[in-house]
């Protein structure tokens, strides 16, 4: 199809203002599937996407629109996750567009997640087309938010859409403002072709099929193709275009969307944001590609020793449909063998020890979710260290680097002061207050990228009653003074409960350990004693006391040495047991820090 009639766009918004909504009645209206394959969320086709209505996995379908100037379009939309643990994703897809919808909640008005999809957006210059949604709520504030997009975007009343993607208002006029307002394809048809991955997924029958953009000149069925990052040529099995299935065609030119089957057995082939060339006329790559980096560490232990090898194979085959998903062997003195998992970050780790468990019938422990650190040590060696316990000793180190992430809370302005407070707690650096309106705030920090991981979303929501949205994106590694805190059960270190944290929070995580572990740890018939530790120094202890059995019961009568002598053997036992016993030590023990105020 000629360019001019062909328009790449993309649906950004925070999670839940009807994204996913709005793309089925876009479906609906350009007839692209029939009423009996149309179902909610029509995209999303996992069901961790239904039940919690976001997007996990980049979707790209065909529409073709009859517009009011009586001409044929082809609209590629290219749907993208909502969450900022995909930005990357996220910004190849908007890179294989034109310009984007920004919906925005009627309700709810912008959100962090909102200004970051924004700014996203301008640095691939897109066109963005500002979108409100569920007007038809009875408590929507339209004359607000639109106040809001206005002060965001800087445009007129007039360019900003009213719609109601449930009840299918402003649909059409939607669709004629993406004709009208999107710029067509700027690629060459003559030139070398290149075209971008922002997307790939992984078929047991056909292998790692890529999902592309072709920015310039045109592929065919046969033809050689090469990957540049990694330099490997296959050739072309099949080409076609998405329609929630695969529809075979003999070429795709510049500005066309599709797939492309090209035999590949991996999909680390794959790379989402690299650039695929003619093997015997390669052009220049794409800017911005990068491999897709962890930024959260857990430990991942099946709760028997005989299912290691079925979660090898469960990881393996998440593997092949999550190339962003890393693992390698990891053995722990207290849980055993398993894996130390890399994630993009903690919805990610939601989702993969979520989907181990129900598709994979898994029964699994993880350990305290840690980041990735970087250890100078005094020899000048730079070691990357994502697991406590492979941190070296305190002599040989000279620095420790954390992770720092660029975050902003958009917050109403009455809870400004709890979510400093919070950010306080949290190591966060203040850096400005800018107001939407009237009423809505963002306030930017900078965060230790450890001090969200734990329970932080929650605590925002709590102190702002569910009003304040959070975003951030990685900033830089700083030096910070960290220190290792280990547990000691019985004087014995565990080592998944190591965690690295801030020496000025030590003394207050090591109490509250303890206490917690306290009461977790089922009694035995000797005193067990929970301590923590900075190197050799205990900075907090607590007993968990032991069961009395009375061995004194069956003495009656008789001098009191009698009895004296029973109690001195059962002491003796107790010492000894205490030496040899086993503490069996609860799931729930690993998961407390997750749980400490």
């Amino acid at each position: 199809m000629d360019q001019k009639h062909i328009r790449n766009f993309s649906i950004i918004a925070h999670i839940d203002h009807g994204k996913s909504t709005l793309a089925d009645r876009l479906l609906e209206a350009t007839e692209t599937l029939t009423p009996k394959e149309m179902r909610e969320q029509v995209l999303d086709n996992m069901d961790l996407e239904r039940e919690r209505g976001i997007t996990i996995k980049a979707h790209a379908v065909t529409m073709y629109h009859q517009a009011g100037n009586g001409e044929r379009y082809q609209f590629n939309l290219i749907d993208t996750p909502g969450h900022v643990d995909f930005s990357y994703e996220v910004s190849r897809s908007l890179a294989a567009c034109e310009g984007a919808l920004l919906v925005v909640d009627a309700v709810q008005g912008v959100e962090a997640q909102t200004m970051s999809n924004v700014y996203l957006a301008m640095e691939n210059n897109l066109v963005l087309i500002p979108v409100i949604n569920k007007i038809d709520m009875a408590s929507a504030r339209i004359e607000e938010v639109e106040h809001q997009l206005m002060e965001l975007l800087g445009v007129d009343e007039k360019d900003i859409l009213k719609v109601s993607a449930r009840e299918g208002i402003g649909i059409r006029e939607t669709l004629e403002a993406v004709v009208s307002r999107i710029p067509c394809p700027n690629g060459n048809p003559d030139a070398a072709f290149r075209a971008l991955i922002f997307d790939s997924t992984f078929d047991f029958y056909r292998g790692a099929i890529a999902t592309i953009r072709v920015k310039d000149g045109r592929v065919k069925t046969g033809d050689a193709i090469r990957f540049l990052s990694s330099g490997k040529t296959f050739e072309t099995d099949e080409i076609g275009r998405l329609k929630l299935g695969r529809f075979p065609v003999d070429n795709l030119q510049a500005g066309e969307v599709g797939y492309l089957i090209g035999g590949v057995k991996n999909l680390k082939d794959i790379k989402v944001g690299d650039t695929i060339t003619l093997a015997e006329k390669p052009a220049d790559p794409l800017p911005g590609f990068r491999d897709p980096k962890p930024m959260v560490f857990s430990g991942v232990f099946p709760t028997d020793s005989d299912d290691l090898t079925e979660l090898r194979a469960a990881l393996e085959r998440l593997q092949l449909n999550d190339s962003a998903l890393i693992y390698e062997p990891e053995s722990s003195a207290a849980l055993g063998f398993g894996f130390r998992v890399g994630f993009l970050g903690l919805l990610h780790m939601e989702i993969v020890q979520e989907r181990l468990e129900r598709e994979y019938n898994q029964s699994l422990i993880t350990t305290i979710p840690n980041v990735e650190y970087r250890v100078f040590c005094t020899d000048g060696k730079m070691l990357v260290i994502d697991n406590p316990t492979a941190l070296p000793p305190v002599m040989k180190i000279d620095r420790i680097e954390e992770p720092v992430i660029d975050s902003q809370i958009v917050t109403p302005s009455e809870f400004v002061g709890n979510l400093m407070k919070l950010a306080q707690e949290r190591r966060g650096v203040y850096k400005n207050t800018t107001y939407l309106d009237s009423s809505r705030v963002t306030l930017h920090y900078e965060f230790p990228l450890a001090e969200i991981i734990f329970d932080f979303y929650d605590k925002l929501k709590s102190s702002s009653r569910g009003y304040a949205s959070f975003d951030y994106e990685f900033l830089a590694f700083r030096e910070s003074d960290l220190v290792k805190l280990d547990i000691l059960i019985n004087g014995d270190p565990v080592d998944a409960l190591s965690m690295i944290v801030h020496r000025e929070k030590a003394w207050e995580w090591g109490s509250k350990l303890t206490s917690k572990l306290r009461e977790l740890i089922p009694r035995q018939l000797f005193e067990v004693a929970i301590q923590a530790a900075l190197g050799s120094k205990i900075i907090a202890r607590t007993n968990v006391k032991p069961l009395r059995k009375n061995v004194t019961a069956k003495c009656y009568g008789g001098d009191i040495t009698r009895k004296r002598k029973l109690l001195e053997k059962q002491k003796e036992g107790k010492k000894r047991m205490k030496q040899l016993g086993k503490i069996e030590i609860p799931q729930e023990a690993f998961l407390a820090v997750l749980k400490i105020e």
